[in-house]
């Protein structure tokens, strides 16, 4: 019994971590209609940086500010905040596929950092020796990681409020107008490259605060966790559960991460051996289908987004 919830703790707490990462690809797709092919960049950026502001220096090790837990997660989120600047001045001019081109090279780039900058990031060996909030006042495994869950679902809560009157502030109209007809949208003044690009970095600081959660649980980063087909899962979560509508990106995340995890187990306990090998590849493959299944079936998503009418919008009565 207790390894049932041992294992369900661990599945909702990753379900909420990739969630919150999900809400900020949601912020600049459903949104804004930005294409960011580099969402495994920002969500590394805050995995690495928690580590990096949170851990103490080791042997080779050029990087460890042992900075307390809140302060570590605030710079791991303005980590991902720089990165998302720098890229954002250089990509948001761009549009669809070009930009999800360019910030797909970012996530590359990333990546090859990652794992060959070893005095910062420990190289293809990652980081590790981390101390987590909680920890030293809940010594056993199960409690902490119960713990653990509820602050990430608090996290969560407040991710999605804050998003969902966004959504329905007048700044939250002006990103799907710019979404819409960018055109329209400068005629009536506004800006919309300086809009897209707050877009960009606010979205992207939400995906390090996904990463830093990430990291905090496992106590560990390495490059494997950030490789671009990240990317891919957190796309595929959006588009299942419906771009544009908070509630969707979450229930898309755990409808998608159900059914990784589900074909994991079943093809771990079922498939030939000579297969075992080959279980991740055929994952990705039943994602795909899930993927296909869901725009065949519901093009916009399983819960897809809902239009705001305005209250001031004036009532004709008949004559």
């Amino acid at each position: 019994m207790i390894g049932i919830v041992s294992y369900l703790v661990f599945f909702l707490t990753m379900g909420f971590v990739l969630s919150i990462a999900v809400l900020g690809l949601n912020l600049q797709w459903g949104y804004t209609g930005l294409f960011n092919g580099g969402v495994a960049a920002f969500f590394g950026a805050g995995a690495y940086g928690v580590i990096l502001f949170g851990g103490s220096n080791k042997a080779g090790q050029l990087i460890g500010f042992g900075l307390p837990y809140p302060f570590a997660v605030a710079g791991a989120v303005l980590l991902a905040g720089l990165l998302a600047w720098i890229v954002g001045l250089i990509t948001t001019h761009l549009r669809h596929d070009y930009l999800a081109i360019a910030t797909f090279g970012v996530a590359i780039a990333v990546e090859n950092f990652a794992r060959n900058a070893e005095p910062i990031t420990g190289g293809a060996k990652g980081l590790r020796g981390f101390e987590r909030p909680f920890e030293t006042v809940i010594n056993d495994p199960f409690w902490f990681n119960l713990a653990y869950l509820i602050f990430v679902f608090v996290v969560l809560i407040i991710v999605y409020n804050i998003l969902e009157n966004i959504g329905q502030s007048p700044f939250g109209r002006l990103l799907r107008a710019i979404r819409e007809d960018e055109v329209a949208a400068q005629s009536l003044g506004k800006s919309p490259a300086r809009v897209r690009l707050q877009a960009f970095i606010f979205g992207s600081m939400i995906m390090g605060l996904s990463g830093a959660l990430y990291a905090t649980f496992y106590a560990f980063i390495s490059p494997q966790d950030i490789v671009p087909i990240l990317t891919f899962q957190i796309w595929s979560m959006l588009i299942v559960g419906g771009s544009g509508n908070n509630k969707g990106a979450v229930f898309g995340t755990l409808i998608v991460w159900a059914g990784w995890v589900g074909s994991g187990w079943v093809l771990t306990q079922f498939a030939p051996v000579e297969m075992q090998l080959y279980i991740g590849t055929i994952q990705f493959i039943m994602i795909g289908l899930i993927i296909v299944l869901t725009l065949l079936i519901r093009p916009k998503g399983l819960l897809p987004e809902k239009l705001i009418i305005s209250r001031s919008v004036a009532r004709v009565k008949p004559e």
